[in-house]
């Protein structure tokens, strides 16, 4: 079966009063299905960061199912957000607000955070999406869900970067495995369109997570971590997969526009999180 663009017809659903930065954000994700805020944070605030996914990194390979593997060499590990201490920053920035609210609406929540570490010698992964389409998208042509992604490292060609396929989040066939990963007579439509990203300390970047990526070889000798913020909009039904808890001191002490996007559950200790053996870790052969 061939693959088909579910594109929708028309403009892109920008809300009235969106600010022309925001506009264009909105536009670009449904189009090219990713955009990007360069130095949105200082370097150091990167640094920062990096040290939080190392600790979160190295306490989570110290228990079983703490880290899934994603392919040779490279690991996915969900984190609370206790665990990251610029979260308010990143949650509450308002490049992040903003297009949160313009994409998914004024009472999107926040879903998921945790990080992607490709290690030296991880190769290339197949192209994929990270979940498939939700119905709304397929029919309606919305985006329902959002993927913020934060470098630790600046980002250099060695380092195996991020590759994506811009246009592709509509991208639509049955024969699309576990309806996420196409099938292998579709590749050179992806080679032909992809794209590597070289994002440096303190730049954001937003895609959707339908957009068919994949991580490259990473020939150097370093990792390079990278920061995951999934939204939804409501209904969009993700945060069933994810883990998240805050603890009521924690809660307390946010402010109420980060409450508000808040979904998960309020508890007196937090549980270290178990990563699912998901069918994206078994696909990829390192689950």
């Amino acid at each position: 079966m061939p693959i088909t663009e579910r594109r929708p017809s028309g403009a892109p659903p920008v809300p009235p009063g969106t600010d022309a930065e925001t506009a264009a954000v909105v536009e670009a994700l449904y189009t090219d299905g990713i955009a990007a805020k360069k130095g949105a944070f200082a370097p150091e605030w990167a640094d920062r960061m990096g040290e939080d996914i190392e600790t979160a990194f190295a306490e989570a390979r110290s228990r079983e199912g703490g880290a899934v593997g994603r392919g040779p060499n490279r690991y996915y590990v969900e984190i609370h957000p206790e665990q990251l201490r610029g979260f308010v920053d990143l949650v509450d920035h308002p490049w992040v607000r903003a297009v949160a609210g313009a994409v998914l609406g004024p009472e999107y929540q926040i879903v998921e955070v945790g990080f992607d570490i490709p290690f030296a010698g991880a190769m290339n992964q197949p192209w994929h999406r990270d979940f498939p389409m939700p119905e709304e998208t397929r029919e309606h042509g919305r985006l329902t869900s959002l993927a913020f992604n934060l470098t630790a490292v600046d980002t250099t060609d060695e380092m195996g970067p991020f590759e994506i396929a811009p246009g592709t989040q509509w991208d639509w066939s049955e024969e699309f495995d576990h309806g996420m990963f196409p099938p292998k007579s579709a590749y050179p439509r992806y080679a032909e369109r992809a794209v590597r990203k070289y994002p440096q300390r303190g730049d954001i970047s937003v895609r959707s997570a339908l957009t068919i990526h994949r991580g490259t070889q990473n020939r150097s000798s370093l990792s390079r971590p990278v920061l995951v913020l999934g939204l939804d909009a409501p209904g969009a039904g993700n945060a069933e997969h994810h883990d998240l808890a805050v603890t009521h001191g924690y809660h307390a002490a946010l402010p109420q526009r980060v409450r508000d996007h808040l979904a998960c559950p309020v508890v007196d200790t937090l549980t270290p999180i178990t990563q699912k053996h998901t069918i994206e870790g078994l696909v990829m052969g390192e689950a």
